[in-house]
């Protein structure tokens, strides 16, 4: 396990491998966060169509 980490230090593609995992980490954060809110504000808005039904 320490040999693998050792490898990953010294080669430059883990380094980018693991700074594309930060970024797309990053991006499935805030598309949970838009979508939560969003639907959120469609239950809201479906509640309040379907009470005046």
């Amino acid at each position: 396990m320490l040999s693998i980490f050792r490898r990953l230090m010294k080669n430059d593609r883990g380094a980018t491998a693991i700074e594309y995992a930060l970024i797309a980490s990053l991006i499935a954060v805030a598309a949970i966060t838009a979508m939560t809110t969003v639907g959120g504000k469609i239950t809201n808005k479906l509640n309040t169509v379907g009470n005046s039904l």
